[in-house]
């Protein structure tokens, strides 16, 4: 097993080693401003969604007591887990491709780990300096500064893990009404646990087990391998370029001195946040987030050599290959997730919150009524997923002659209701061609034109022919 020691260097020691706490020296670049930006992007819808208004309620809430989870204009019910499990279908499969296309980016630069681990750092690194700055604090003595610094650097951590919590619940609490309640003090007990259970879990993750959270509890870094191949954009360390590696002086004559473009600065395992070294090859500790890219660019125009050294590349592009970047993998699962977002939001676009379920009496296949006619019995249920109450009327075809025993009438029925409504038909046996008939239900609300549905179910009987 590879440990890394705080100056950088890694040694071979034994399977059951203490961890070595990684200091991760930060960088600058086009990938580090990439990563930035992707933090503050995500962070910001975290934290600002759910205080976004609309339609008098919040834009996004969970409302699990209701049963009622409202993103913007859409209002989802359990009816509709359809579209749950088709939106999980296309993020497995996005995961897929875009790991099929350029390895672990979902890692590097949009995983929550990373997110916050990444908001983390910078608060330590504001604190307590920089990370030959925060070597020297750890190993020298408990001081007045070294306990003011500590004590903050937490207190920092916390706070920001406690607004982690408190904005998670409001996901599922009206955020507004959450903060409200926050002074005095009059939360319920399962949204208290929630806010400190979150930011515990946040202040625990991102503030102490960081790396060890992809290494070990992560299961994508185990099964990343089975998504690669040879044309898989992933990040590597040029050998046949930078070996053998070697300290230099500027403008040293490499053919001369036999040495490659690595001048062994170790500044790649020093900015990586879970401490390997690239130069090692790919490993499944990598999370792709490029910071050995940008440290090792900035190394290359000092000396003076050409960028690349480390960067974005295929394994055949390292063996002097052609790489195909553009290949029927990843035809098959682009083509995939198009077809699966346009049929999700074709789906969500005509869906119609109405529903109508037909339970057949199972007791008796059917009964002669004494006036000669075949009668089935059924239970409706009807469920208003509309914001509104609505007026809605029955009717059922598929059956020369069929007709309701009992008149129904017009049925109301309350947003979120659903009403149980008992019915029973009947069909002159002459009109029955088959012992069993296709039939339909039709149900229409009388104030709303748009909002209607059919449901087939099935008239039994003795066929007539």
């Amino acid at each position: 097993m590879s440990v890394v020691s705080p100056d950088g260097k890694q040694s071979k020691d034994s399977f059951y080693v203490k961890r070595a706490k990684i200091y991760a020296r930060a960088t600058s670049g086009r990938f580090a401003r990439l990563r930035v930006l992707a933090v503050l992007a995500l962070l910001g819808l975290y934290y600002i969604l759910p205080w976004i208004p609309w339609d008098n309620r919040q834009a996004i809430l969970f409302d699990l007591p209701a049963r009622k989870f409202y993103v913007f204009g859409w209002v989802f019910w359990p009816q509709d887990f359809f579209f749950l499990a088709l939106l999980l279908i296309i993020a497995a499969l996005s995961l897929f491709f875009f790991t099929a296309l350029a390895g672990r980016l979902w890692c590097g630069y949009a995983c929550p780990q990373t997110v916050w681990t990444e908001t983390f750092m910078w608060i330590e690194n504001w604190v307590e300096g920089e990370r030959n700055a925060r070597i020297k604090l750890d190993r020298g003595p408990w001081t007045g500064t070294k306990i003011r610094k500590k004590v903050t650097k937490h207190a920092l951590w916390f706070i920001f893990a406690l607004w982690t919590g408190f904005t998670f619940v409001g996901f599922f609490t009206p955020i507004t009404d959450l903060a409200a309640r926050l002074y005095p003090f009059d939360l319920g007990p399962w949204e208290t646990f929630w806010i400190f259970f979150y930011a515990f879990a946040t202040w625990g993750n991102a503030g102490f087990m960081r790396e060890q959270v992809c290494l070990y509890m992560c299961p994508y870094a185990r099964f990343q391998s089975a998504m690669f191949d040879k044309d898989t954009l992933i990040i590597s360390y040029d050998t046949e370029r930078g070996e053998p590696r070697g300290a230099r002086k500027r403008g040293t004559d490499l053919k001369t001195s036999g040495l490659g473009d690595c001048v062994d600065c170790t500044l790649c395992v020093q900015v990586c946040p879970t401490g390997i070294d690239i130069r090692n090859g790919l490993q499944y500790q990598c999370i792709g987030c490029a910071a050995c890219i940008d440290v090792c660019d900035e190394v290359m125009d000092k000396m003076n050599y050409p960028q690349g050294l480390i960067r974005y590349t295929t394994e055949h592009a390292l063996l002097h290959k052609q790489p195909h970047v553009v290949r029927p993998r990843m035809m098959v699962y682009g083509a995939l997730l198009l077809a699966l977002t346009i049929g999700l939001l074709y789906a969500i676009s005509i869906r119609i919150p109405l529903q109508l379920d037909v339970i057949r009496d199972r007791n008796a296949l059917y009964r002669m009524t004494d006036e000669g006619l075949v009668e089935n019995v059924y239970t409706l249920k009807l469920i208003n997923m509309d914001e509104s109450p609505h007026r809605y009327a029955l009717a059922v075809s598929g059956i020369p002659g069929l007709k309701l025993s009992e008149q129904v009438g017009e049925i109301s029925v309350d947003s979120g209701e659903v009403r149980v409504i008992p019915v029973r038909l009947s069909a002159d046996p002459q009109d029955l061609r088959t012992a069993s008939s296709e039939i339909h239900f039709d149900i229409q609300a009388s104030d709303a034109p748009t909002l209607k549905t059919t449901t087939t179910g099935r008239f039994l009987g003795p066929a007539s022919r």
